[in-house]
């Protein structure tokens, strides 16, 4: 098996409040840990909650997750309804100073004073993340401490970064196309991420009010550091953020491999086992990514995938479109998929979420994009930003609606979760604020499991 990554461990996981819960462990090349597939296909029940995680830096972070998510379900399913949970569990990491709001500070906030630094959980959790790749990892580290006002520093660390994303000079040329936040002069890119950065820190601040972000970008662009030869050292926060998006980029494209090749064929082989077996499944983030993907595997005519929920998706809003509006002669990586589910797929998004409202438009531009790395692109939206795009019949709800009157029984749906999901710190915003017993009164709803 490939590297699992983010000191992730396989069997069936400790500390979960309900039951019966297992595990599906993969690596990061989808392989299964065979096992655990075992643990799931013994579960004695009529539905079977399956959540991917986002990124997370190990697996206790993923087990309190699970753990907190699971716990209002017991009380809120029918008395037909005898519930299984699976968490997820795949090789992802999370930078520490991404705040989660109401989890323990141990282990899951970085510690104070390190700025620009790499603190030494976000460094023990990159070499897991990039094995063998140390020697790299710590010259990173070295020059975000030290903060040299050398435009040739950027440029190494820039090099060095690109290494890491897989991106060297003649794949940014001649290779598939790869975000222009690793090919383009990398002193602009600091200067952008860091204006996003602020941006980030004054919506999240002023409560993603319309306008906000704007005089905190003013300050940043009128201040010093932002010209080579003017103090260079006002940058280094914009270079960190291009070391947390190289380990997004490479996140993003596993989190497919572990859906389409590991998390769907195993939904699939469990389902021929168990064909009365309903699978829900419920995705975080880069999670919502992998149960996504997985509908790739879902035979035609299969009815055992009853729901998807996604909860602050990052991945594109268009995604499940048949045709995309900007390229009529192509549709979304998930085109049609969502006809594959016997049930909704319900994207909940919020306003409130910087990582998916500033950051991941960033991370997904493609090279050689003539708008510039800061103008937004409705083209890059996230699906946890603003929902589904450009799929016909798709309704927009609000929370309390959805709640209210419950989702449609098939097709996709979008809910604006930004009355619960609104709580957390820059640079992430509300990002990893899922665990509300709202969300989880969605799920119930979009799985028909209501009392």
């Amino acid at each position: 098996m490939a590297d699992v990554g983010g000191g992730f461990g396989f069997g069936t996981g400790t500390g979960i409040g309900v039951g019966p819960y297992a595990e599906l462990t993969f690596d990061s090349e989808g392989d299964v840990d065979r096992a655990s597939q075992g643990a799931v296909a013994r579960m004695e029940a009529t539905d079977v909650l399956v959540f991917a995680h986002g990124w997370n830096s190990d697996r206790s972070t993923a087990t309190r997750l699970y753990d907190r998510f699971f716990a209002p379900f017991p009380a809120l399913v029918g008395p037909g309804v005898r519930l299984g949970y699976v968490g997820v569990v795949w090789p992802s990491m999370r930078f520490s100073d991404e705040p989660i709001p109401d989890f323990e500070a141990a282990g899951a906030l970085a510690e104070p004073g390190h700025g620009c630094a790499l603190d030494p959980t976000t460094r023990q959790a990159l070499g897991q993340f990039w094995p063998g790749r140390g020697a790299e990892l710590d010259r990173l580290a070295e020059l975000l401490a030290e903060r040299p006002e050398s435009a040739a520093a950027f440029i190494e660390f820039g090099a060095l970064v690109r290494e890491l994303a897989g991106v060297d000079a003649v794949h940014a040329v001649v290779g598939p196309a790869v975000p222009a936040i690793f090919t383009d002069d990398v002193l602009e890119v600091c200067r952008a991420l860091t204006l996003a950065l602020a941006r980030a820190a004054a919506g999240t601040e002023a409560e993603a009010e319309a306008g906000a972000g704007t005089e905190a970008e003013a300050a940043v662009a009128e201040g010093p550091g932002l010209t080579v030869g003017g103090g260079l050292s006002g940058l280094w926060g914009g270079a960190k953020e291009l070391l947390r998006q190289a380990a997004y980029y490479k996140m993003k494209k596993r989190a497919g491999v572990v859906g389409e090749r590991g998390l769907g064929p195993v939904l699939a082989e469990l389902a021929a086992g168990r064909p009365a077996l309903r699978f829900h499944l419920i995705g975080h983030s880069f999670g919502a990514r992998v149960v996504s993907f997985s509908l790739r595997a879902v035979p035609d005519g299969a009815r055992y995938v009853r729901s998807v929920t996604l909860l602050q998706g990052a991945f594109s809003h268009y995604a499940f479109a048949d045709r995309l509006p900007h390229d009529k002669g192509r549709g979304g990586a998930l085109g049609g998929l969502h006809r594959k589910v016997d049930g909704p797929v319900v994207a909940c998004h919020s306003p409130h979420d910087s990582a998916l409202r500033v950051f991941y438009p960033l991370a997904s531009r493609m090279a050689g994009d003539s708008a510039g790395l800061l103008g937004f692109d409705e083209r890059w939206g996230a699906i946890g930003h603003d929902g589904v795009r450009a799929v016909a019949g798709t309704p927009r709800l609000s929370l309390d609606t959805a709640l209210r009157d419950g989702v449609p029984a098939a097709g996709c749906v979008s809910v604006d979760a930004g009355s619960v999901v609104r709580r957390g710190g820059a640079p992430s915003g509300a990002h990893s604020d899922i665990c509300h017993e709202e969300l989880a009164r969605v799920v119930v709803s979009a799985g028909r499991m209501g009392r």
